[in-house]
């Protein structure tokens, strides 16, 4: 317990960083998830070919070499200057996209084929089809899923405090330098992650009832 309190504000820091990078990054791979997923299942030759590319090279990429990537290669060509959280949020959001899109994919395949030829038939286009009719009911779907993808997102954050970045694994790393008990440590930061993946389970389970997914 003493090491808990005696480093409150080093733990509230870490909790507070993996909470922000995993809320950024998660935001952005369901963005780009999403995005890609449409790509995916486009009538355009060229957007399938750029998702089924995007998809298979972060999906068989190791993260922690899109993390090397993101901070020792993107700052000299891109972003220079930028900060460790907005290159953390861009390899984690990255990499996750590539899983949130195949969730999404799959999603947009249980819908049943007449209803997107039902709105070609009046004149609705692909993109009207796919945001009006096809994810409303995909999204009942994928629900399931991409909670799990959250929660996995979650715990990958922890490689971001190898990277300079102030999370909670970061602040494990820094009190077991200092001598203190590894296994207080680590029950503490692993709390902290419990706290924030159950949150993350509890809101997608309270979506399912919302939506009516059947069990």
């Amino acid at each position: 317990m003493n090491v808990l309190l005696d480093y409150l504000p080093e733990f509230r820091d870490g909790f507070l960083g993996t909470l922000a990078i995993t809320a950024s990054s998660g935001l952005l791979a369901l963005v780009l998830g999403v995005l890609i997923a449409g790509f995916r299942v486009s009538p355009i030759p060229p957007l399938r070919a750029f998702g089924t590319g995007w998809v298979t090279v972060l999906r068989n990429t190791p993260l922690t070499l899109l993390f090397l990537v993101a901070f020792f290669v993107v700052p000299q060509i891109l972003f220079q200057g930028a900060s460790p959280f907005v290159l953390a949020t861009l390899a984690l959001g990255f990499y996750t996209s590539s899983f949130v899109c195949e969730a999404v994919r799959s999603g947009i395949n249980t819908v049943p084929l007449g209803q997107a030829e039902a709105a070609r038939s009046i004149g609705m286009t692909f993109t009207q089809t796919l945001r009006l009719i096809v994810l409303p009911q995909a999204t009942r779907t994928v629900l399931a899923p991409l909670s799990s993808i959250l929660i996995a997102l979650t715990k990958n954050s922890a490689i971001a405090g190898a990277f300079s970045f102030a999370e909670l694994f970061s602040v494990s790393k820094l009190l077991n330098d200092k001598g203190y008990t590894v296994a207080w440590i680590f029950l503490w930061t692993a709390l902290g992650y419990l706290v924030i993946t159950f949150s993350i389970s509890g809101l997608f389970r309270l979506l399912e009832r919302r939506m009516g997914v059947a069990r």
